[in-house]
């Protein structure tokens, strides 16, 4: 099985910078002003860990 990736929306403040590196995977949800993601098991995972580093609040994870 392959990793996935998700977020804790209850940590996240929107502050859009998983999109803004790796918008095929991560999106900001313009009623929640939260990210989600839009593709679990998809995406480079280079780009993802580049966002899991990049979030401010450390709510994206990896699920295995």
């Amino acid at each position: 099985m392959s990793k996935r990736v998700y977020i804790d929306e209850e940590e996240c403040i929107g502050c859009g910078s998983c999109e803004e590196l790796c918008p095929e995977v991560f999106k900001l949800d313009e009623e929640t002003e939260k990210a989600e993601v839009i593709e679990p098991e998809g995406g480079p995972e280079d780009l993802i860990e580049e966002a899991i580093e990049a979030c401010p609040v450390e709510c994206i994870h990896w699920e295995e």
